[in-house]
This record gives structure tokens, C-alpha cells and sequence, in this order.
């Protein structure tokens, strides 16, 4: 099984704790980051294979983060979970709602895609 390491960016330290046994049964190695400070630093040293932004994060701040991810790494997938029912981010790859098994299944849909399939598709 691939191991993928994600770095999930919460302001809330316990946001990703309820999904973290699943994640680690599906292969995939999570640091949990809950400052944009940390997120950045983290993201500037480390090799992640996506980005998960907590749904306690402000639009702008999940867009100004992506923008910086985008800017040093413009292969890695992007997800947002969402902060209202239907509410969509529209400057990352995906946004999903916070439930295990809606998280697993879009995360492992975007690193099946592959950076070529997520840059045509997110091109005007």
C-alpha cells in the first residue's frame, strides 16, 4: 500500500483527531498543523503529497494558503472542507465536507487524478 502525507491545517487542534485512525488504515500519513504560520513553515520543508484546509479557516485565508502552496508546489492537490452545507471553495481542487468516509474517498480520487488530469482541469 502507498503511504501519501498530508498536511491538514486546522485552527481547532482537535479538528482532524476523530479522522486520523481512518486516514492511518488507508495508507495516509497526516500532520496536523493549526496555525497558518505553522502550515507555511511545514509546507516549506516538507513533501506533501496534499493539503487538507480545516473548515474552521477563514475563506480568505484558505485561499491566500493555497495561492502560496500553488506558488511553490503547483502539482499538490488542494482540498478545503467546507464550513456550511454547499458552500464551495472555488480556488482549490475539491471541497468536501467534515466526514471520514466523504474525506477518504475525495482524497484518494484527487491523487488518483494525478498533477496532469488536476491541471487541465482547473485551467479556465
Amino acid at each position: 500500500m502507498a503511504v501519501n502525507v498530508v498536511l491538514a491545517v486546522g485552527l481547532d487542534r482537535w479538528q482532524f483527531a476523530a479522522h486520523d485512525s481512518a486516514w492511518r488504515s488507508s495508507g495516509y500519513v497526516v500532520l496536523s498543523v493549526n496555525s497558518i504560520r505553522d502550515a507555511i513553515e511545514h509546507f516549506k520543508t516538507g513533501d506533501f503529497d496534499l493539503v487538507l484546509l480545516g473548515g474552521d479557516i477563514s475563506s480568505e485565508n484558505k485561499e491566500r494558503l493555497t495561492y502560496l502552496i500553488r506558488a511553490s508546489s503547483p502539482r499538490t492537490p488542494v482540498i478545503s472542507i467546507e464550513r456550511n452545507s454547499g458552500e464551495k471553495d472555488l480556488f482549490v481542487d475539491a471541497t468536501l465536507r467534515d466526514d471520514s468516509s466523504a474525506l477518504l474517498i475525495g482524497m484518494g480520487e484527487l491523487l488518483a487524478q494525478g498533477p496532469i488530469a488536476r491541471q487541465v482541469r482547473s485551467t479556465p
